[in-house]
């Protein structure tokens, strides 16, 4: 064996586990792996979840607010511009550096499943070269696919098809849209179909923004939803977003829901950047700028939750955790009930692997061994008290390590050491 896990603590378990792991992969789950093993960690009883994944985050941007300037109104549409502004100062090794510590920043914290969007509105693509080259040297450390990303639109963007397209040729896996962003709806429904031409040429995965606004007549979902089933694109294609859904009267949204499940698509949430960015228009009372995330689930469609933003023009705030995000979601979609929380957890492992493709995912005999152990000792207590990861396991290597937090409370002349995690 190459490493073994001892007094492990697993969802909807009371009792503890042994994990041995041989060659990357979980090669046994016994209550006492009675085998000696050099490398053994005695977890103690920490809960052991798979690696988190992340399907939505722009690494191309991250680490840039302030620069040029903040986003005062808190806007979409004032990040889009001060984006533009920003990438005009782009170099390959300011968007490797960048990148390179915001996957350290998700890694770190459980995280090593990573999807990033990267703006394809640039005739140099120096973002896109600078992302395929950390592709490949991070490769041992995250499982990182890339989406070519039209920003600034495709056809409202002075070559934006052939940009789009070129961006496939040098190594985009994955065709992305923003067919709300063009100036027409018809110009929107030409580019989701230009999308799914390409992704058909290529062999490539989809991957749109879509109707990421508060206007309840934006419903490009259901174009994207037609065109996965007649392209049988269903389990390749990923909707992120979603917010007008939010605004869409019951009878249209319910229709669209039933839709959404016949195709076959995911359906990607950001709560962190959504919170702040929808609603603006509105004076009281504001709109939460959410997905229907809960009738979604119920009607069996795969719903995952992305970080978005790590502080760049859209969100100032963040830091890579995926439970963070999940924590938010879980307050704004209303999903406190225990077997919401536990739909909550699933959405950040489960869901996420399944929208990002990812198989031989998750804690059993024969599966690829990436592993989160985190500082937690009950499956309610991980979106509680978002806890720090105590290591993280990629291909059964260790990859990240974070010292057990400890706080000593002092009372009078006396002190007493309070785990956290045990005890509150």
């Amino acid at each position: 064996m190459d490493l073994i896990l001892r007094n492990c603590l697993l969802r909807n378990t009371k009792s503890f586990v042994d994990i041995a792991i041989k060659n990357g992969v979980i090669e046994l789950i016994e209550p006492k792996i009675k085998e000696k093993n050099d490398k053994e960690l005695d977890l103690a009883g920490a809960i052991v979840l798979p690696a988190f994944s992340d399907p939505h985050v722009h690494l191309d941007a991250v680490l840039t607010a302030g620069h040029p300037r903040h986003n005062e109104s808190g806007t979409l549409l004032e990040g889009i511009q001060i984006w533009s502004e920003r990438k005009k100062e782009l170099t390959f090794e300011d968007v490797y550096q960048r990148a390179a510590q915001a996957i350290k920043w998700s890694v770190a914290q459980g995280t090593i499943n990573i999807r990033t969007h990267v703006d394809t509105c640039d005739e140099s693509f120096v973002a896109l070269r600078a992302l395929l080259k950390i592709k490949e040297d991070f490769k041992n450390f995250a499982n990182i696919q890339i989406v070519a990303f039209p920003q600034e639109g495709v056809l409202c963007f002075p070559r934006g098809v052939e940009l789009l397209e070129e961006s496939l040729k040098l190594g985009a896996d994955c065709v992305g849209g923003i067919p709300h962003f063009e100036w027409t709806r018809e110009d929107g429904i030409r580019q989701l179909e230009i999308v799914f031409e390409l992704a058909a040429k290529y062999d490539r995965k989809i991957d749109i923004h879509c109707d990421e606004t508060d206007d309840e007549e934006s419903r490009f979902l259901e174009h994207v939803c037609a065109l996965a089933i007649r392209y049988n694109f269903g389990e390749k294609t990923l909707a992120g977003h979603t917010t007008a859904m939010h605004s869409y009267n019951n009878a249209y949204a319910f229709k669209l829901i039933r839709l959404v499940a016949h195709s076959g698509i995911s359906v990607i949430a950001n709560p962190l950047d959504n919170a702040i960015l929808q609603g603006r228009f509105d004076t009281y009372p504001k709109r939460r700028g959410l997905t229907r995330v809960k009738e979604l689930l119920s009607a069996g469609v795969n719903v995952g939750i992305g970080h978005d933003s790590i502080m760049d023009p859209w969100y100032p705030l963040g830091r890579g955790q995926m439970l963070q995000a999940a924590f938010v979601l879980l307050h704004m979609c209303q999903m406190s009930g225990r077997s919401e929380q536990t739909s909550v957890l699933d959405m950040i492992t489960y869901n996420n692997a399944k929208a990002l493709n990812i198989n031989n995912y998750g804690i059993a005999q024969g599966n690829i061994a990436d592993l989160v152990v985190l500082d937690a000792y009950d499956e309610f207590d991980v979106l509680r008290l978002m806890p720090q990861a105590l290591w993280v396991i990629k291909n059964g290597k260790i990859v990240a390590q974070t010292p057990c937090l400890e706080t000593k409370v002092y009372f009078g002349d006396e002190k007493e050491n309070i785990h956290f995690s045990k005890k509150l």
